[in-house]
This record gives C-alpha cells, sequence and structure tokens, in this order.
C-alpha cells in the first residue's frame, strides 16, 4: 500500500484542534460486539529513524447513524481492550523486529 493510499482521519484534540491521521486498520471483535481503530500521525513513519517506534494511537468506534464514512471516537478503557488491541497491532507488525 503506497502512501496515497491510505485511509486518513482528522481526530480533533481535547482543545478542538484537528490532527490528520493515517489509518493502520480496524477490526471488529464478535464477542464484545465492538470495533476498534488503530491510527499514526500522519508523517510521522517519514520523520523517525528505521530503530526508533512510531507512535500508534487505538481507539474504539462505532458508526454514526446516517451518516456514511462517519464514525464517532471513544478511548480504550480496559486492560482487556487494550490487551487485545496490543495482540492484533503485535499480529499486524513484521516480523523482522529482533
Amino acid at each position: 500500500m503506497t502512501e496515497q493510499e491510505k485511509e486518513r482521519i482528522v481526530i480533533p484534540d481535547e482543545n478542538g484542534d484537528e490532527h490528520l491521521f493515517d489509518e493502520l486498520f480496524r477490526f471488529h471483535v464478535d464477542a464484545t460486539n465492538k470495533s476498534y481503530i488503530l491510527v499514526t500521525p500522519v508523517g510521522a513513519d517519514e520523520d523517525e529513524d528505521e530503530d526508533e517506534e512510531v507512535e500508534v494511537f487505538a481507539f474504539r468506534y462505532e458508526d454514526r447513524e446516517g451518516e456514511e464514512d462517519d464514525i464517532a471516537l471513544f478511548p480504550v478503557e480496559t486492560d482487556e481492550e487494550w490487551e487485545m488491541v496490543e495482540e492484533m497491532l503485535n499480529t499486524f507488525q513484521p516480523e523482522d523486529e529482533e
């Protein structure tokens, strides 16, 4: 996937300032019927050395009624959710890190 093919999402911070993020991936958990999205700041992978980690943000999301491609984001709050998100991220990342 090239840089232009990545889905992008705008997320406002607590001050209302908007920030642009690249979507890594979304996944749904059937057992809890909840969906999650993982994103990185736009350009983060370009500015970092290969040895440095890129910051990844995770959110639970819900589709908004009647709005195509519009989602409501919620913080990941429980330890169980964080463990599941980390497990999904670890399976997504390449295995060449040692």
